[in-house]
């Protein structure tokens, strides 16, 4: 544990920083010190800021994933030649010209996964923070938790929101007796939340957001998977996690979800469905269309024409034989 500790304390401590320094603004603001409403404000804050922080992450995502579209015609491609052949040789051959097409076009299959790993340390320091201070025997309530005071540790751990503290978890309060259903009936809102917007968010990219070359083959496969694996590790992680934790995750799939919905409706894919739509309201508004019906509008106005050649365009008519007595 002192190891994983030294791995996690940067992450612990800047985690414990922006909840302190935003507890003291919104008590500053008139919120009760020891509410559980100003905790909440506190987390949805952290997840503001670190979502602010990995903009340029999922700006790269959103280049990856539009490659790994473009190159899904190829991928097939390259699946067919290499279809049936198991041998050690012809696998090794098949995976060094996926990776060259991969450098080709400039896509990195890991980059699509990477805003939500990125944000794993930050999970796991507030799952770490949450099962800790609610405790007697840590000496956190007398020596404070990196940069949360004792009098902070104290009063975060003893918040609530409707009779549910931070640190309550579903399980724990479906087992105790008698059965907590404030717990049981919170925690359980959120964890429908946190999976109906990780739903959403998957099915809105899968609906509106793929090329057609893209709505088949191993792509769109995964894809699906995602569409349901994702919920299903949701509710079974959901009803082990804090409340704390629960409104951080929910918070961060309501942004997820929210910025989808702007790129997909202002930047779409190349080819998708969106892009029709997009256009369809450009040209509503008389604008030129963008993406892949500007570059079809372009190349169908780079296409020689026809040219008037004159006389010489003309077909050779053959002269009439004058009959005889005509002049």
């Amino acid at each position: 544990m002192a190891f994983l500790d030294a791995i996690m304390w940067p992450f612990s401590w800047a985690v414990s920083f922006i909840l302190s320094t935003f507890h003291g603004v919104l008590t500053f603001l008139g919120l009760d010190t020891d509410s559980g409403w100003n905790w909440t404000v506190s987390i949805i804050l952290l997840v503001l800021v670190v979502r602010v922080i990995l903009i340029p992450l999922f700006v790269r995502q959103i280049k990856s994933q539009r490659g790994m579209q473009i190159v899904q015609p190829e991928l097939q491609k390259l699946q067919a030649k290499y279809k049936g052949k198991k041998d050690p040789v012809s696998r090794q051959q098949m995976v060094a010209e996926q990776q060259a097409l991969f450098k080709k076009h400039k896509v990195n299959p890991f980059m699509t996964c990477l805003p939500i790993l990125a944000q794993m340390p930050i999970f796991f320091a507030l799952f770490w923070m949450l099962n800790r201070i609610g405790r007697t025997d840590g000496g956190y309530q007398v020596d404070g938790y990196y940069a949360l005071s004792p009098e902070e540790v104290i009063g975060f751990s003893s918040s609530d929101i409707f009779g549910v503290g931070m640190s309550d978890i579903f399980l724990l309060g479906f087992n105790a007796e008698p059965t907590m259903w404030n717990v049981v009936i919170l925690t359980s809102v959120m964890i429908v939340a946190m999976v109906a917007t990780q739903f959403f968010t998957q099915k809105q990219l899968m609906s509106k957001n793929m090329s057609e070359a893209a709505l088949t083959g191993q792509f769109a496969q995964t894809q699906k998977m995602m569409l349901y694996v994702l919920p299903l590790v949701f509710v079974i992680g959901g009803v082990n996690f804090p409340v704390g934790v629960l409104i951080y995750w929910t918070a961060t799939n309501f942004w997820t979800m929210g910025q989808q919905w702007w790129v997909i409706r202002n930047n779409p894919t190349p080819g998708s469905l969106a892009e029709k739509e997009l256009n369809l309201r450009r040209a509503a508004k008389g604008l030129p269309p963008v993406g892949e019906e500007a570059r079809k509008a372009r190349e169908e106005a780079e296409k020689p024409k026809g040219q008037h050649l004159g006389r010489e365009a003309q077909p050779n008519r053959k002269k009439k034989k004058k009959k005889k007595g005509q002049r």
